[in-house]
């Protein structure tokens, strides 16, 4: 596949996953904006609450969570755990954007994630094809577009702009961590850890800044609620999951689509309402989309699939994802050997 490959092909199942959570997580800024509390307390609430909604699960999952501390998983749990401080990172510079600027030109700012994204790959020695940079450049371009994000504004919008672009580069690193961390670990097991380790990184901010974490209005508990639910619990997690099957640099092209969809919320429900000019920028947007997917796709076809034993050989039942990662090390410290030879 295109970045950080995948070893398994993307599926009906990924994909309903992948659009639903662009859905919910479409709600995320027009909610913070709503909610009448401290931008940093929201970002620990939600993960707070997301915890512990996930113990059941988490529990039942308990085993792995202990594996994840010890070999050979040690590894595996070190980038879950890498996942949450930059989801803290990601929370404690996005929410407050959202609230400093408008809900649309936060999130067209934090939609350049996929830039990063490809300055990662591009920092791990990954090549990207010439189609899946020009999606992301259109895409990228479509998002500003459609929300016609102003650096000219006053002091605190452009405060709130700067913010969201740190948003957006720890999102990308939060994407590419979870991706390391998603080749063997459950949904279940990486949500719950990450979560932890983000909800704890918010608490010490929060007790070290002084910022209240009760005394809210009734409508701010309900849109508390409703973070959690769903940008949270079902976009976040969903994306988690996603991750499994397609890859990182596909996820956050398609996440774009929570630009059109956060400046329609905002439209309808805060009187945000976006220019006529935006029209341009959603055909940009989504024909970037539909570039990075075909690339992605085209490639998931040139996946080699692997011919059956021969008779009276057992073949190998660990899962695909750690044979094809075994298989990716071996390569890696063959041309190593070569290099250094």
């Amino acid at each position: 596949m295109i970045h950080g490959v995948s070893p398994q092909r993307p599926h009906v199942a990924s994909f309903t996953a992948l659009g639903i959570a662009v859905v919910a997580i479409s709600s995320s800024g027009p909610l913070i904006a709503y909610a009448a509390a401290p931008a940093l307390a929201i970002a620990f609430w939600r993960n707070a609450m997301a915890v512990g909604l996930q113990a059941p699960w988490a529990v039942a999952r308990r085993r792995e969570l202990v594996a994840l501390a010890r070999a050979p998983h040690r590894r595996e749990g070190l980038f879950c755990l890498l996942a949450g401080v930059a989801l803290a990172g990601h929370f404690a510079t996005w929410v407050p954007s959202a609230k400093l600027t408008s809900v649309a030109t936060a999130t067209a700012l934090v939609a350049t994630q996929p830039v990063w994204q490809g300055v990662i790959a591009a920092a791990q020695g990954k090549r990207l094809p010439v189609p899946t940079w020009v999606g992301i450049g259109l895409a990228v371009c479509g998002a500003v577009a459609i929300t016609g994000a102003d650096l000219h504004a006053d002091g605190t919008a452009v405060l709130g702009d700067i913010l969201a672009l740190a948003g957006a580069v720890l999102a990308a690193a939060y994407t590419a961590f979870g991706e390391r961390a998603r080749v063997t670990t459950s949904t279940t097991a990486y949500t719950t850890v990450c979560y932890t380790a983000c909800g704890l990184i918010l608490l010490t901010v929060c007790l070290v800044g002084g910022v209240p974490l009760t005394g809210y209005p009734a409508t701010a508990w309900v849109a508390l609620a409703a973070i959690t639910l769903g940008p949270q619990l079902l976009g976040h997690s969903l994306l988690s999951y996603a991750l499994r099957r397609i890859a990182a640099t596909t996820i956050s092209l398609v996440v774009l689509l929570e630009v059109p969809g956060a400046a329609l919320l905002g439209w309808v429900w805060l009187d945000q309402r976006p220019g006529l000019a935006s029209l341009p920028g959603v055909v940009l947007l989504v024909g970037g989309v539909v570039l990075v997917l075909s690339a992605d796709r085209r490639a998931a076809r040139r996946v080699p699939v692997p011919d059956p034993p021969p008779l009276g050989i057992v073949p190998d039942q660990r899962p695909t994802a750690e044979l094809l990662a075994s298989h990716n090390a071996e390569a890696s410290a063959g041309s190593a050997a070569r290099r250094d030879g």
